[in-house]
């Protein structure tokens, strides 16, 4: 089976944006008629602007116009699509903000789609980017925007049992090992990781993370400059094995990484080195 990660260098415009993802869907290259399984990186739709723009185009339960977009690619191309993130309005009964705070934000949602176009499951971004960094934005204040999600989310599909996480997730090795006792084979994380700490922690949190769950680890990046300069992300969409071993990555520029995996080697190394069966700490208190 192919897995294939889109690297992208997405702006405010989400017409410009779902037209690129469509241009490399359509230039996907297919070896077979097997299943394919495309990620996509956070903010594939909507990258900055001031918050109103993410309420603006915020889904809901009866209206969700983003999803359905993305939703008709899968069903059209026939892939297994993890769609990158786009804003969900925040419910006040789901989050632990105030009821007229909450009314202001967003989730931060992930779908994943079947090669019909069928919801699988969707994951809210638990862990919110409220750090300094020293690059030209300087100060992120994602919980400004976003209300942090309270579930984790782990689904079924041909290639194995697939676990979702977000960008800043990833510096979270319990949400990773909650992920990995629910079942996962496989972590996807769709990022826009700065430059700045991509360059410093973006391949060896990756490598960690899939050396302590035993899992693939898909991590979709942004890549270059975004909005005349104003966001600058690290690209370097990376694909990780269970004995912490770059499969693959695509260092710049936007476009395609793929791979074709054989999941026999990672059930060899749990047999052979069982580390979940050995951990004498408490579980993580996340459900499913």
């Amino acid at each position: 089976m192919q897995w294939n990660l889109l690297q992208c260098q997405s702006s405010k415009d989400v017409q410009a944006n779902l037209s690129f993802i469509e241009s490399q869907l359509k230039q996907l290259p297919r070896e077979s008629d097997e299943p394919q399984l495309v990620v996509l990186p956070e903010c594939s739709l909507l990258f900055g602007g001031h918050e109103s723009e993410q309420l603006k185009y915020a889904g809901s339960r009866d209206d969700n116009p983003l999803a359905d977009a993305l939703s008709k690619l899968a069903k059209q191309y026939q892939v297994y699509l993890i769609a990158g993130t786009i804003p969900y309005k925040a419910e006040p009964s789901q989050n632990t903000d105030t009821a007229d705070n909450a009314k202001s934000k967003v989730y931060s949602r992930c779908y994943a789609f079947d090669d019909k176009g069928q919801t699988l499951g969707h994951y809210d971004k638990i862990h919110l980017f409220d750090v300094e960094v020293a690059d030209g934005t300087r100060s992120y204040r994602e919980s400004d925007t976003f209300a942090a999600g309270e579930r984790i989310t782990v689904i079924d599909t041909p290639f194995g049992k697939i676990g979702l996480a977000i960008c800043y997730d990833l510096r979270f090795a319990d949400l990773f090992r909650a992920l990995r006792l629910q079942g996962a084979d496989i972590i996807v994380l769709p990022s826009a990781f700065t430059k700045v700490t991509g360059q410093a922690h973006w391949q060896i949190l990756l490598q960690a993370r899939a050396i302590e769950t035993q899992c693939y680890l898909l991590g979709a990046n942004q890549w270059g400059t975004h909005n005349q300069g104003s966001r600058e992300t690290y690209g370097h969409s990376m694909i990780v094995d269970p004995w912490g071993n770059v499969v693959a990555v695509k260092p710049e520029q936007t476009g395609w990484l793929q791979a074709r995996i054989d999941m026999s080697e990672m059930k060899k190394i749990r047999q052979n080195m069982p580390v979940l069966g050995h951990n004498r700490f408490i579980e993580p208190k996340l459900t499913p």
